[in-house]
């Protein structure tokens, strides 16, 4: 977050009984001096970065400068891993009870939090407050789920598996592990990863966007006023020198990220090349699927909102409507839905979805869909040239269809990433689920239907790791896990849940033998133990 001296908006009021127009983390700055600077943090305080590389902190809605990030320097991150060894050796140490504690504690200070949290990642991000109030309450649900520690990390024990002989396994944590989030969800994917690791028993180096570090720095905040140790979460910032420091440091263990293909493919090569475990959440392609018999009104409605709310920047958005037989004859209807929706700032009230992060995201979904319109794609909404009062040098795009897509466009290929829906129209079920299965992404698809034979056929023949039946954004609720497959997922243990506790843990398994003989001296048995 970034806060203003006399300029500080509401939202940089108190957390808990601090206020954050002084939070220790940022520099506020005077109207006449340069922007503010986001710091480090490292050992449970804000560390201004002793770098001289910077990177500008935008409003989307703007384009005005409202901070600067830090490349944290090499000495930095050394010394944040180094915090996060030191702490290892004694929280690891601490009872299940004592962590479980301080996660009953700090899910209750994100509530108290969550409104000034959201403004924040409208104000960085651009998504509209009540989305953005949305999203980090899918996070919140990850940090309740953690308070079910004494449940989700129970061993296994087998009594007398050969005389006098017992076996059990628990789960003990890895040590310094560390997390890489995306700018599109700033505070829920961070809930994903350190919450978890920390209830574990592991430490943590977080490296938030640098695109949006706000929401992320509040949350470690918190997290010190929850009682989480100093050290246990440490963060530091920057662009791929960063990312390459937490591949390559011996010391940490794993790595969780989420974002693009093109990095995420390179940390977990170089991650895994390195000896860490390593799990990544990436691209989509994204279909709904509307049949004929669905409700209508409903289906298009969630289609609408899939599509084009935070402004498509959901690795879940419904990037791609498939509709099949004669629903095609709904796309006018869901063309004049579309050109309803408000575009404005994201803290705006009467915002339906806001800006794109930034200038080149911008372009580049601009050009893709230019691409589009090259290969023969149906423009049937263009969004492009929207101009929104009073926000005239904003990253804006408003609603977009292209229609008639073929899997073979660049359009289609790519996440696009932006308030762009790609449609086309097909006659059966089984074309819609060819369609689906040829795509290399898996993380997610929908069918709206009124018909359970139709859900069932869908459910059972489709290759995509969640699905939603009348359901448009199917993102598991934290008792499960997120399970996108194919293209989306690099790893073999997903995010959250008790696979997510999987992922920061590790098995150790004890076998032992007391004698009944107890003390009574034996010779030496040299064959292998047997029934």
């Amino acid at each position: 977050m970034i806060g203003f001296s006399s300029r500080c908006n509401s939202l940089f009021h108190s957390v808990g009984a601090r206020n954050l127009a002084t939070s220790t983390w940022i520099r506020c700055a005077s109207s006449s001096s340069k922007p503010p600077t986001v710091k480090n943090w490292i050992d449970g305080r804000a560390v201004e970065s002793k770098t001289k590389d910077w990177i500008e902190l935008t409003n989307p809605a703007t384009n005005e400068v409202i901070g600067l990030v830090p490349k944290s320097t090499q000495e930095e991150m050394n010394e944040a891993v180094e915090s996060c060894k030191k702490a290892f050796r004694t929280w690891s140490k601490t009872t299940i009870l004592q962590r479980q504690q301080i996660m009953f504690r700090y899910q209750d200070l994100i509530k108290k939090n969550m409104r000034r949290i959201a403004e924040n990642i409208s104000k960085e991000q651009g998504k509209t407050v009540a989305d953005a109030e949305g999203s980090t309450l899918r996070g919140l649900q990850v940090v309740e789920s953690c308070c079910s520690v004494t449940f989700l990390q129970t061993g296994d024990t087998m009594h007398s598996v050969a005389k006098d002989m017992d076996i059990h396994s628990y789960r003990v944590p890895l040590g310094v592990t560390a997390g890489i989030a995306p700018f599109n969800f700033p505070a829920m994917i961070p809930l994903w990863m350190f919450p978890v690791a920390a209830v574990c028993g592991n430490t943590m180096l977080m490296k938030p966007s640098e695109q949006d570090p706000g929401a992320c720095m509040m949350l470690v905040e918190l997290a010190k006023e929850a009682g989480l140790p100093d050290g246990v979460v440490n963060c530091i910032h920057g662009q791929n020198d960063a990312v390459t420091f937490i591949c390559d440091h011996p010391d940490i263990r794993a790595i969780s990220f989420v974002g693009s293909d093109t990095a995420g493919n390179y940390i977990y090569e170089r991650g895994s090349k390195n000896g860490k475990r390593v799990q990544c959440n990436m691209g989509a392609k994204n279909h709904g699927v509307i049949m004929p018999d669905a409700n209508k009104d409903q289906a298009l409605n969630q289609l609408l909102g899939a599509a084009f709310g935070a402004a498509g920047q959901r690795c879940m958005a419904l990037s791609t409507a498939i509709f099949v037989g004669k629903a095609r004859e709904w796309i006018p209807d869901f063309v004049e839905k579309a050109k309803k929706l408000r575009v404005s700032a994201g803290h705006e009230p009467t915002a339906d979805l806001g800006p794109v992060i930034s200038k080149k995201a911008k372009e580049r979904v601009l050009d893709l869909v230019e691409s589009g319109v090259n290969e023969g794609a149906k423009l049937l909404l263009d969004g492009r040239n929207i101009k929104v009062p009073g926000y005239e040098n904003g990253n804006f795009v408003g609603p977009t269809i292209l229609h008639e897509v073929t899997p073979n466009m660049q359009c289609y290929k790519e996440e696009i990433f932006g308030p762009v829906l790609v449609s086309m129209a097909v006659d059966t079920l089984d074309d819609a689920i060819k369609v689906i299965n040829d795509n290399p992404y898996g993380n997610g698809t929908a069918i709206f239907t009124t018909n359970g034979a139709t859900a069932r056929k869908f459910t059972q023949e489709i290759d995509v790791g969640q699905i939603g039946v009348n359901v448009p954004i199917p993102v598991p609720l934290p008792m499960f896990s997120f399970t996108g497959s194919r293209g989306s997922f690099r790893g073999d243990t997903n995010f959250y849940g008790r696979n997510g506790m999987n992922f920061y843990t590790q098995l150790k398994t004890v076998t032992s033998q007391w004698r009944q003989e107890d003390a009574t001296p034996m010779d030496a048995q040299m064959s292998m133990p047997t029934m």
